[in-house]
């Protein structure tokens, strides 16, 4: 489990192909401190490290990625270079600062607009209609990680859905998603809460 609030940005330093593909991640945090096997949230997917640097090195830990996770998160995230929103587990009597993530993301969100509201950014996305009645407005939603309070919701000819939220400055220096733009894809975690009530309403309507 994850609360979506980032405590580092890491950089991916390597993608080597295998049966799964291994990826090796740059980090801050102090690997000394991470076992072998733990949970690390990477851009709102929930991966295990494999390995990692030694203590005094410089820090990065590896993953394996799953053809199936490849399939469900966005084209290009996984590519030396890019910059990953990192948050490790949490652990019981950690602060809840943002809201339950669990790291299986739902589906891909695209960017549909940024516009600058005084020092704070305010970013439209749009949302396929599988997930469009997952979203609400003052209800939370995990974008790349990001636990986020969802502003305003504006249903689409055709059955999709954008939402805005707000990124106040803390946020934009401290997660990636200060650097997003028009057309870029976003990983989305609808709030667990949403989707159970959503399954009891569903069930709710097939036994009467």
């Amino acid at each position: 489990m994850f609360t979506g609030i980032i405590t580092d940005i890491g950089t991916i330093d390597a993608v080597e192909q295998r049966g799964d593909t291994r990826i090796v991640i740059r980090t801050s945090y102090d690997t000394s401190g991470i076992d072998l096997g733990a949970s690390i949230a990477c851009s709102g997917v929930c991966l295990t490290v494999v390995d990692k640097s030694a203590a005094g090195a410089p820090g990065w830990f590896a993953v394996d990625v799953s053809g199936e996770t490849l399939r469900r998160t966005a084209q290009g995230d996984w590519a030396v270079g890019h910059r990953l929103n990192l948050e490790r587990a949490m652990k019981l009597g950690d602060e809840l600062g943002g809201h339950i993530v669990t790291g299986h993301v739902d589906g891909i969100g695209e960017v549909v607009s940024v516009e600058s509201e005084g020092d704070s950014k305010r970013i439209a996305i749009s949302l396929p209609a599988t997930l469009a009645p997952y979203v609400a407005a003052k209800g939370s939603v995990t974008v790349d990680g990001v636990s986020l309070t969802v502003n305003e919701v504006v249903d689409q000819p055709g059955g999709g859905t954008h939402f805005a939220i707000n990124l106040i400055p803390h946020t934009q220096a401290v997660t990636t998603l200060g650097a997003l733009s028009p057309g870029q894809a976003v990983h989305i975690e609808i709030d667990v809460l949403a989707r159970y009530l959503f399954r009891m309403e569903q069930y709710r309507a097939l036994t009467g």
